[in-house]
């Protein structure tokens, strides 16, 4: 049997939305993007639901970003769909909905793990966690919002290091940084996303949506505030991406050697 690529559970008022895929460090591929996607957009329109919670399967990887073997053996990451293909990456970072979502960081957020964890409006995470944005180091572009949100979510020259030296960080660190609201040990992770989630969900839900449409800028559905980013960030990893480096980043690091750039 199959097992799903997501699990959706409800608690009340809460809806936790688990990636599960541990056997592959929960890397997203089309099956989470559109079922990510697709349970962010019901809980959008039920009432009932009040907060999100994303989290991780297992206790090793929130997310490592697009599963790169599926891509290797010619597999989609992107839905052919327009309207699943425009929430972005796993089908959250550009979905954007007026429901409070929590991101319980269960273990290594890498490259797109940690544009997922961007994308959350609360971020609780294991002191085992590690978020990096290593995609300068493969010849590519945080190319799902990472570029110019961490700049935005964090001190700007310390954002700007992580994005240009392409190195990991700790939980800790990332604390200290403002990108995570709390850490905890691995047991009480989901205890402390569902308590403040808990506590989100106490209050009045057409108040709490209301502020986060603000706080974000949301209009119909749609962030006005990051619009100029998102076409920046299209325009340039369109040009990127025919490039040799493109293609010699992804290469050496299969290949376990030091890639050669040639800036061209």
């Amino acid at each position: 049997m199959m097992t799903e690529a997501v699990l959706v559970e409800r608690r009340g008022h809460v809806m936790i939305v688990t990636i599960n895929r541990p056997e592959a460090r929960n890397a997203c591929n089309e099956a989470v993007w559109v079922q990510c996607g697709n349970a962010l957009r019901e809980a959008e329109a039920d009432v009932e639901t009040r907060v999100i919670i994303i989290t991780g399967a297992g206790d090793q990887s929130f997310c490592a970003g697009a599963d790169l073997k599926a891509i290797s053996r010619g597999e989609r990451i992107v839905p052919e769909d327009p309207v699943q293909a425009s929430w972005g990456f796993a089908g959250v970072v550009s979905n954007f909905i007026s429901k409070p979502i929590i991101g319980a960081v269960n273990g290594t957020a890498l490259g797109g793990g940690t544009e997922l964890a961007l994308a959350c409006d609360i971020v609780v995470a294991v002191e085992t966690a590690t978020f990096g944005l290593p995609e300068v180091k493969r010849g590519l572009v945080a190319g799902a919002g990472g570029a110019f949100r961490v700049v935005r979510q964090m001190p700007r020259k310390l954002g700007m290091e992580m994005l240009l030296v392409g190195d990991p960080i700790t939980a800790a660190r990332a604390f200290e940084l403002g990108m995570v609201n709390r850490i905890v040990p691995k047991e009480r992770l989901m205890e402390e996303a569902l308590a403040i989630a808990e506590k989100i969900a106490g209050n009045a839900p057409l108040s709490v949506q209301a502020s986060k449409r603000i706080a974000l800028h949301l209009v119909d559905g749609r962030s006005v505030e990051e619009e100029a980013y998102w076409t920046l960030t299209a325009n340039e990893a369109s040009v990127l991406v025919k490039s040799e480096d493109a293609m010699e980043g992804p290469l050496a690091f299969a290949e376990k050697r030091a890639p050669q750039w040639k800036g061209r």
